[in-house]
């Protein structure tokens, strides 16, 4: 089993310590909240009024994943898939269905190199379920995880064994890439990305969604290293002021010269990270028979799932600054 160690640090935008173990979340915590959020506003009047009237909790557990990573057993390998550990030709020779692939690599090897296309699948049949169930907590609770699995899956760096550069000299690059640069310009992103649509295949969705982020690696880590002969060392990073702690971070124009250089790549990410959410939360109301929502009412959550959240929080202030196996953002 592969061993790798990741801290997040689950505190303001991005958490972008530049020390010799970066920490992020995926999309950073903000990001993750901003994708489920805007998700939301893409989905039919059938569906919206439920979903804005609990947009607090799909935005704010969107995050629940990565606060996982750190007390469940394999939660880690479910936000990413080292593709280039299968050889050249990976998206040819890895099967696209689950069984299939334990049968060829055994499910040991594919937790150890990650599963994120294969739990987007498993996600999805969650939330169908819970549609046709009409159970209003699994509903929210399995939207909001599920969007969290698409998201990472549209980072480019998720699909890789070069996960943060360091094979290549440019450690930092994961949180620079998914949690700097949408701290400084997300707020200047362009959310309006049309209405949801219906999904013929999430598995084979989720193949591509992973093979388009694959093909943005080379991009991701050439122009970066070509930034990096360009800028001084005192250019390239700046100190912060986080709380009551001085970080160290990439600077504002180390940052906006890159998002020119790879032009807009970050952004264009997450506006099909948005995209693809709204997609899949509608593919699987329509294929639960589009269950009535308003039947739900504006209920709140039940009691019991307010103890299971409970129960996370204490847990993931509990594991937080221990290891997990997976990507070292």
């Amino acid at each position: 089993m592969l061993k790798r160690v990741i801290y997040i640090i689950g505190i303001s935008l991005g958490c972008l310590l530049l020390l010799p173990k970066e920490s992020s979340s995926s999309w950073g915590f903000y990001g993750h909240q901003r994708i489920n959020r805007m998700a939301v506003f893409t989905l039919p009047p059938e569906m919206l009024t439920f979903y804005k009237y609990h947009i607090e909790f799909i935005t704010n557990h969107a995050v629940d994943p990565d606060k996982r990573r750190y007390g469940v057993e394999g939660e880690a390998a479910r936000h990413y898939i080292d593709i280039d550990h299968y050889g050249e030709h990976a998206f040819d020779s890895v099967p696209k269905y689950w069984k299939a692939a334990v049968a060829k690599y055994t499910e040991d090897t594919l937790m150890a190199y990650g599963i994120v296309p294969w739990q987007i699948e498993k996600h999805y049949y969650k939330l169908l379920n819970a549609f046709k169930d009409e159970n209003a907590d699994r509903i929210l609770t399995y939207s909001a995880e599920l969007g969290h699995y698409i998201a990472d899956a549209h980072v480019p760096l998720h699909t890789t064994e070069n996960y943060n550069g360091q094979l290549t000299g440019q450690r930092g690059i994961h949180g620079f890439w998914e949690s700097r640069i949408p701290e400084l310009k997300a707020e200047g992103y362009d959310y309006f990305v049309g209405r949801a649509g219906y999904i013929d295949s999430p598995i084979k969705s989720a193949w591509k969604i992973v093979y388009d982020s694959h093909l943005a690696v080379d991009s991701v880590l050439k122009f970066e290293a070509k930034l990096n002969k360009e800028f001084s060392q005192d250019k390239k990073y700046a100190y912060e002021n986080r709380g009551n702690v001085m970080m160290k971070v990439y600077s504002e124009a180390y940052a906006n010269r890159y998002d020119l250089m790879i032009k807009g790549q970050v952004e264009r990410r997450m506006r099909e990270s948005i995209v693809m959410v709204g997609n899949l939360w509608y593919t699987a109301w329509v294929n639960a028979g589009k269950p009535n929502l308003e039947t739900l009412g504006q209920k709140e959550i039940s009691d019991s799932l307010k103890l299971v959240i409970q129960q996370e929080e204490e847990l993931y202030m509990q594991q937080k600054h221990k290891s997990a196996k997976g990507h070292d953002d």
